[in-house]
């Protein structure tokens, strides 16, 4: 009868002294990793935030949770809790479809969160892991070269030549850690890894087991473990999970924003965010500008104006949500470094052409017949026709 190996715990979790008495990190100045770190994560950024609702949560947690479900919903859509304390939002969308990935993964199905990219996937899924194991660190990311010992385990080989396969020289993967703290493993981009890549989970997700033949082992999840992954279906290097894989998913599908409104407080948002965390210099943010490029990216996206008055045609590429607010961003730090402290058409009159001409000629000419046709004659825009146009040039 196989058991689980202590070791692989212990690699995995750290043993109870070690995770008592280890010193933070900190950087060469003596400060702290987490306020030097460009981005940190988000059980540091939210910290405050986790701690408040946890302090007020007196609903049932799952086995291994650190909030209850309805907590982790709170957390993720924003609120103003009973003492005043104010729940950023970390998700602006449907409510149902963040209940469903929460209440997916208080069971013993993983999630699988599919759209196309720029809807907030990778975004969720971190989120969702700070607000449930308050460890969002576990992470695999997928690429057409990733090796089964990214989902599984690997080893030392320095010490696997010397020793001979044994317990200390297994390297455990951010999978089979989770599994043994009972925690959350993160997977980027799980359709770009390669179908026996995939395939490597199904024992985990069904038996929610890890055998280590070489040993003779298995490590059993603790209770609490569960898997998010993320995928898209329109990049390119896709690989369809087997049915076998997706039927041990739940999958839920992030749909781009509904409204213009909804898409420009998003961008909103995490432009305010980005430049603190930048330490870009104060510029004020101009909503009429962020409306513009929204405005840009939907109608190129969708193929028609918002007032279904002239269609346009489509670029190549997503132009999502995140590719506005790098847009607006790199706005942001023309308007403070190169011109007067305002954001205006000029500053980001570049970034959109950045993305949308993906492809010189395909693409240019459907930029060029954007502006010719839509921007050139639409009321107040003038000024960002003027400065395409000179960027085109």
């Amino acid at each position: 009868m196989s058991t689980s190996t202590d070791a692989a715990t212990d690699a995995a979790t750290g043993t109870p002294d070690e995770q008592s008495h280890a010193s933070p990190a900190t950087t060469p100045d003596g400060d702290p990793v987490s306020s030097a770190a460009l981005r940190p994560h988000a059980e540091q950024t939210y910290a405050a935030e986790l701690a408040a609702l946890a302090g007020a949560d007196d609903r049932q947690r799952p086995p291994g949770w650190k909030l209850s479900p309805w907590a982790v919903t709170q957390y993720l859509l924003g609120t103003t809790m009973d003492d005043g304390t104010e729940i950023t939002p970390k998700y602006i969308g449907s409510r149902r479809v963040v209940e469903v990935a929460v209440a997916t993964l208080a069971t013993d199905r993983a999630l699988l969160l599919i759209g196309v990219p720029g809807t907030a996937k990778t975004w969720l899924s971190e989120h969702l892991a700070a607000a449930i194991a308050g460890d969002s660190t576990l992470l695999v990311q997928g690429t057409a070269g990733t090796s089964e010992e990214a989902v599984r385990y690997g080893w030392n080989y320095a010490r696997l030549l010397a020793e001979g396969p044994s317990e200390a020289a297994m390297v455990p993967s951010p999978v089979m850690t989770a599994m043994a703290r009972g925690s959350i493993a993160r997977i980027e981009e799980l359709t770009r890894m390669p179908s026996d890549v995939q395939d490597g989970l199904i024992t985990v997700l069904s038996e929610k087991a890890l055998p280590v033949a070489e040993l003779g082992v298995e490590v059993q999840a603790r209770r609490g473990f569960n898997v998010i992954a993320t995928a898209n279906d329109r990049d390119r290097g896709v690989n369809d999970l087997s049915s076998a894989l997706r039927r041990r998913f739940n999958t839920v599908v992030l749909p781009v924003p509904d409204s213009a409104e909804d898409e420009v407080r998003i961008v909103t948002q995490r432009v305010e965010q980005l430049g603190r965390a930048l330490e870009l210099p104060e510029v004020p943010t101009s909503l009429t500008e962020i409306q513009r490029v929204v405005t840009v990216f939907r109608e190129l996206r969708s193929g028609v104006t918002e007032d279904n008055g002239t269609k346009v045609k489509s670029p190549s590429g997503t132009l999502s949500t995140a590719e506005a607010i790098s847009v607006i961003t790199n706005g942001i730090a023309l308007a403070a470094h190169f011109g007067d402290g305002l954001l205006r058409p000029a500053d980001v009159a570049a970034g959109i052409q950045g993305a949308v001409v993906q492809d010189r000629v395909s693409d240019g000419v459907v930029w060029r017949e954007y502006l010719e046709t839509v921007a050139r004659g639409r009321e107040g825009w003038s000024e960002f026709y003027r400065a395409c146009r000179e960027v085109s040039a």
